[in-house]
């Protein structure tokens, strides 16, 4: 199915809305705020601050995680009105930790536009900031929230070799970081908060030096974590189960191989040929 964004058709627009400082949005968001026929939002009450600073008057309809399987037929049927649709959630870009998966979904489904907007987004200025390689990264975002599994997420990724992105919430944060701690060992790590506001802070170092600084835990969290860096010799084992370490935490086979190649220093083309050889013998 092919999409023409531009083609004056009916369209849901994504659109990204300050994670702190009210200046922290595009002209181009505030341009779709004032011309869409209205505006899914996940709290009305918050996105009306935002919509009275910039003067915006536009009909508001609650669109959040309880309510998206409902809502998503209403959105379409609004399309089919030939409406133009904005949706927004109460901070940063829709669907990234957000709402909005299920009705952007349903919109593609549908056969109508989709359009996402760039914007404000917590783990990219908190990722820039933490002096941690950004050049390759993974954005998990909230780990469980029950202990058990936690563990069990956190036992997945502790041998990703690239860096890490978590939220976490404010009463959960110690114990996810003696946790990362326990499964990851004491890595370098950044801790952000209260982005760009006023209050905004960054605590840097190893975890169990940030454990000691944390005296105020207030505000969303995002951590951002180095990857495993431990120097291994692996002579000691066959490259099927090099790969195999990795395939165990739910890495796809060329991720494994690939990683593999880097720890062995040796081309990929010959980690792969190998793996296959003895997977097939």
């Amino acid at each position: 199915m092919v999409q023409k964004s531009y083609d004056n058709s009916p369209t849901l627009y994504l659109i990204p809305t300050p994670i702190g400082n009210m200046e922290d949005i595009t002209l181009r968001a505030l341009s779709l705020l004032k011309s869409v026929d209205l505006i899914l939002c996940e709290d009305t009450r918050t996105s009306s601050q935002l919509l009275k600073k910039y003067n915006i008057n536009k009909k508001l309809v609650s669109c959040h995680e309880f309510n998206e399987n409902k809502i998503k037929e209403y959105v379409v049927q609004e399309l089919k009105k030939n409406k133009n649709i904005g949706l927004i959630t109460d901070q940063g870009s829709p669907i990234i930790s957000d709402p909005g998966y299920i009705v952007c979904n349903y919109v593609i489904q549908n056969g109508f536009n989709v359009v996402g907007l760039p914007g404000a987004t917590a783990f990219v200025p908190a990722l820039i900031s933490s002096g941690i390689n950004a050049s390759h990264f993974l954005y998990y975002g909230f780990l469980s929230n029950k202990n058990s599994k936690q563990i069990q997420e956190l036992q997945s990724l502790k041998n990703y070799p690239y860096t890490i992105i978590f939220y976490e919430a404010p009463h959960r944060i110690i114990k996810t970081l003696n946790n990362i701690l326990e499964i990851f060992g004491d890595r370098y790590v950044s801790i952000s908060r209260e982005i760009s506001k006023i209050h905004e802070e960054e605590i840097r170092g190893n975890i169990s030096q940030c454990l000691t600084k944390m005296n105020v835990i207030k505000g969303e969290y995002v951590i951002v974590i180095e990857g495993t860096s431990i120097e291994n010799d692996y002579s000691n084992i066959s490259i099927k189960k090099h790969v195999e370490l990795y395939l165990n935490d739910n890495m796809s086979e060329m991720e494994a191989i690939k990683i593999v190649a880097k720890e062995r220093k040796v081309p990929k083309s010959i980690i792969y040929k190998e793996y296959i050889q003895s997977k097939n013998n």
